[in-house]
């Protein structure tokens, strides 16, 4: 989604600009890019060497493709361990290009030492939170904070208006693996709270045909009573977290997306057991969830790993439905929060600087 707003910002600027590169289906409409979401986007230690074999496999081809068509500029965009791989990789073949990373990677939670490495290998960092800017200026990197481009793509900020008091959104990611960890647990929780209250009905987005088939599977194997009690849709979280009451939500994007959006709900992550042993030794935050990162507190409960079941998500949901005051009073956190991630035109301003390096 950045991609597609950023190369659609340098068309408008530049309209004789050409890319070539990787990325989803949006950038790949806009032209030039080939679509390989279906087998990256995957999170975590062990799920990424299971592919090990076929990042490297990618590395090489799209070192191959730079050597081959000189481009102008590489423009990298988060999914930090392979682009900064990519960038090194680059650096090393002596390709004359500028390196331009769009979206930071999360140093600040992962490992800043990462940074005197990232000044050597990249021309320019844009960055989307300002608390990053001051991060990379340390090491003369050179940087520009441009905000948050969830401002363009979400439109105005959220409310209560038009809000469905016995609709509950759950967002288990957009991942299958994700889906495959959190959902059967949304689907407990959600059994557990409509066995006290019928008139309560649930809904989740499902970010593609595949996945939506993997939550059908899903619902058909739980022992749980949810026959017509979950609406499965194609897409459309935005519009269902403009809609929900309250709501569940997997760890990442989409709890920035439901903070703009006003709609008051719990964090829930889940991944294999390494991958959480050694992320409990690598990251340096009290909070995983980008809202109470932002905010510098816990706003927002996060159930994670052992605490991602079923009791905790039905007390948490429960309580935003009997206690309107406690659900008005984290609404109203959300939105401040939200508030602090800049104004429109993030693409614009991301563009801008991208043509600043080319010329």
């Amino acid at each position: 989604m950045h991609g597609d707003g950023l190369m659609q910002a340098v068309l408008d600027a530049a309209p004789d600009t050409n890319f070539l590169g990787h990325g989803g289906p949006k950038m790949t409409a806009v032209g030039g890019t080939e679509n390989w979401l279906d087998k990256s986007a995957v999170m975590g230690i062990v799920e990424v060497l299971k592919q090990y074999k076929w990042f490297k496999m990618k590395l090489k081809e799209m070192l191959e493709e730079i050597i081959e068509k000189q481009p102008d500029v590489l423009v990298l965009i988060d999914y930090p361990k392979f682009n900064l791989t990519l960038a090194k990789m680059v650096r090393e073949a002596g390709v004359d290009i500028k390196i331009v990373y769009y979206i930071s990677p999360k140093v600040w939670a992962w490992n800043k030492g990462r940074v005197p490495k990232m000044a050597k290998l990249l021309d320019k960092m844009i960055c989307i939170f300002p608390f990053e800017v001051e991060i990379y200026e340390e090491y003369g990197l050179p940087v520009t904070y441009v905000g948050n481009p969830l401002v363009d793509e979400l439109g105005p900020i959220g409310s209560d208006e038009g809000r469905d008091p016995n609709l509950i959104g759950l967002f288990p990611g957009s991942r299958e693996r994700e889906v495959a960890k959190l959902f059967p647990i949304m689907v407990d929780a959600a059994a557990r709270l409509y066995h006290r209250n019928e008139e309560l009905r649930f809904a989740v987005p499902a970010a593609s045909e595949k996945l939506a088939e993997q939550m059908e599977k899903i619902l058909e194997a739980t022992s749980m009573p949810v026959e017509g009690l979950i609406t499965i849709q194609q897409g459309g979280s935005h519009e269902l977290m403009k809609k929900a009451y309250c709501g569940v939500i997997a760890s990442g994007t989409a709890t920035l997306e439901a903070a703009w959006q006003g709609l008051p709900y719990c964090l829930v992550y889940k991944v294999a057991l390494p991958t959480y042993m050694i992320g409990k030794l690598l990251v340096k935050i009290e909070h995983i969830g980008l809202v109470n990162i932002l905010a510098g507190e816990g706003i927002v409960e996060e159930f994670i790993q052992g605490d991602a079941d079923p009791c905790h998500i039905e007390r948490a949901l429960e309580l935003f439905i009997k206690d309107p005051e406690h659900r008005s009073k984290l609404q109203e956190r959300l939105l401040e929060t939200a508030a602090t991630m800049g104004k429109p035109g993030v693409h614009v301003r991301a563009a801008k600087e991208l043509l600043n390096v080319l010329s």
